[in-house]
């Protein structure tokens, strides 16, 4: 969801032109040196061996550098944006059950986001399809790059156990083993606790809190700007080894993620708002066509909360103090597009490198998702540690982010579409049977009394 520029120019658009020349060379090299070379390997070996230096000395730590800082900055800026996201829920005492019930939809919702996301990949196999000799030798080579960064999800977990290591006995050893779900729970409980007790000292922590996000933010920003390149090396990197099965697997999966959308979009939604807002779903989406219409444009949650605060008021005729408390905590918190996009990221990246993920494993990145939508929230490119931080724990290379970033702008103008929608969506839902304490009406006057 950024919208800055760079050097004069969207980053995004930079960002597609590095996903093109890394792409066009990279074929360009598969077609004429290595797949001519894996076919008989007698021929072009020096070329061959010229390919695997650039690889191993240029592209490569490129490529490694860009994904080790986001890495770096994972773990606090994943923790400080769940608590702000949490604790932005101030007003939870003074609306009573307007803010549960905001909370609970935000969780129902982005759950089943998921759930339909990852039920496309199992169904439709995106990932599918790719000669597993290149891809073991592709998982080979960068093997060590998941390696110290998170542990591999086991092969089979004990549902009991699992959510008994869900609340982490040691929180620091948590974070210092890289144990992110424990720890993104522990945030979600500091969070919750940050509404729950109102004092000075408090407020000064949240504030200390909202600061690191923001610092972390920051950050993140300058890392996202030297994307293009990064993009460049890392789809030099694939498109050299697998040369055209990389475009077709690209395209399955736009394909898929898109479709996953429309079913959230049209399906999803409509029951939601029909069942729980007691509203006409064609009613509904024409009322919020305009900020549907500037999220698709500007691909940017922020950008189009003021259209969907105008939205909510004059069109959807919502109590304004609900609206703008719903809202304003969904612009952080209910990223359910981000959450389904990055599902079918991590299983169609599975299945493109021959990993199979067990059920209890696709758990897991449900649950990760799920939290990851409040951890992500409001951030430029926020979703990329999420993404990079679940294919290192389920042994996925996590140089195959170069492949989502390429597409990535039509994918972000989608999701964002999908997440400033549902927004309004618990907006409706949650104003149902509320009123604001301005809109109540007045008593009449009592009449004087006669004579």
């Amino acid at each position: 969801m950024d919208t800055t520029k760079s050097g004069g120019f969207p980053l995004w658009l930079l960002m597609l032109i590095g996903f093109a020349i890394g792409l066009s060379i990279g074929i360009y090299v598969n077609q004429t040196i290595i797949a001519p070379h894996l076919a008989n390997p007698d021929v072009m070996v020096g070329q061959a061996a010229q390919v695997e230096w650039v690889i191993d000395n240029i592209t490569g730590p490129i490529g490694q550098i860009f994904l080790g800082l986001l890495f770096m900055l994972m773990l606090p800026l994943l923790f400080s944006a769940i608590v702000v996201g949490v604790s932005e829920m101030g007003d939870l005492t003074a609306l009573g059950r307007v803010g549960w019930k905001t909370l609970l939809m935000t969780v129902i919702v982005s759950s089943i986001a998921v759930v339909i996301g990852l039920a496309a990949v199992n169904i439709l196999q995106p990932g599918a399809g790719i000669d597993q000799a290149l891809a073991q030798r592709l998982l080979e080579q960068n093997a060590s790059a998941a390696q110290g960064i998170v542990e591999n999800a086991p092969e089979n977990v004990n549902f009991g156990q699992f959510f008994l290591e869900l609340v982490p006995r040691n929180v620091v050893k948590a974070a210092a083993d890289m144990q992110v779900l424990p720890l993104m729970v522990f945030a979600v409980f500091f969070g919750i606790g940050l509404v729950m007790v109102k004092s000075k000292a408090s407020d000064q922590l949240q504030l200390v809190i909202t600061g690191l996000f923001e610092v972390m933010m920051k950050l993140l920003n300058l890392v996202i700007k030297t994307a293009p390149i990064a993009i460049a090396c890392l789809m030099f990197n694939l498109a050299a080894m697998f040369g055209w099965e990389l475009l077709l697997a690209l395209g399955r999966f736009t394909g898929v993620a898109i479709g996953a959308m429309a079913v959230h979009m049209f399906v999803v939604y409509p029951l939601f708002v029909m069942i729980l807002g007691g509203k006409n779903p064609l009613t509904f989406f024409s009322q919020v066509r305009d900020p549907m219409v500037v999220a698709f444009s500007t691909a940017s949650s922020n950008a189009t909360l003021p259209v969907s605060l105008r939205a909510a008021e004059t069109e959807l005729k919502l109590p304004s103090k609900i609206s703008r408390f719903v809202l304003t905590v969904g612009a952080t918190a209910n990223q359910n597009g981000t959450a389904l996009f990055e599902g079918v990221t991590v299983l169609f990246l599975a299945q493109f490198f021959g990993i199979a993920l067990s059920i209890d494993q696709q758990l897991i990145v449900m649950l990760v998702c799920i939290l990851g939508g409040v951890g992500t929230a409001g951030v430029p490119g926020g979703s990329l540690p999420v993404i990079a931080m679940i294919l290192a724990m389920v042994g996925i290379p996590p140089e195959g982010i170069g492949l989502i970033l390429g597409v990535d702008r039509i994918l972000d103008m989608c999701r964002t579409t999908l997440n400033v929608t549902g927004d309004l969506v618990v907006a409706q839902i949650v104003s149902r049977g509320e009123r604001d304490p301005a809109e109540t009406p007045r008593l009449a006057p009592e009449a004087p009394p006669a004579g």
